[in-house]
């Protein structure tokens, strides 16, 4: 038995690294020229803040349409491009951004 536990976690757990590593691929092809993940500068802001600031569906929805969502983010203006990605393109790259921070700022505890 709990050789087939380890066995489903090896194979969750590489479907996992597969999508990331896919999403990462979309990153580098049409993010990295403007967004670093390492806290290098760039145009754009690091992924890694952006990680720990935001939500997955907040990520997508600035990526896909950042004219529609720059307010929201907290931009006077914006310098994004809309990018020519397909849908699974823009979730692709959400989930990269995602899994970065494994530690959200919502996640911090408020004294009451």
């Amino acid at each position: 038995m709990k050789q087939i536990i380890l066995l489903l976690t090896l194979l969750t757990t590489s479907h996992l690294f597969a999508d990331i590593e896919k999403s990462k691929a979309v990153y580098a092809a049409n993010c990295a020229m403007c967004h670093t993940v390492d806290g290098g500068n760039a145009l754009g802001p690091d992924f890694n803040m952006v990680s720990y600031t935001r939500t997955k569906e907040a990520i997508a929805n600035y990526a896909k349409d950042p004219d529609a969502h720059y307010k929201e983010f907290g931009y006077s203006a914006n310098a994004m491009p809309t990018l020519p990605l397909k849908d699974e393109e823009f979730q692709n790259v959400a989930d990269y951004i995602n899994s970065l921070q494994p530690f959200k700022k919502w996640m911090i505890k408020k004294k009451p």
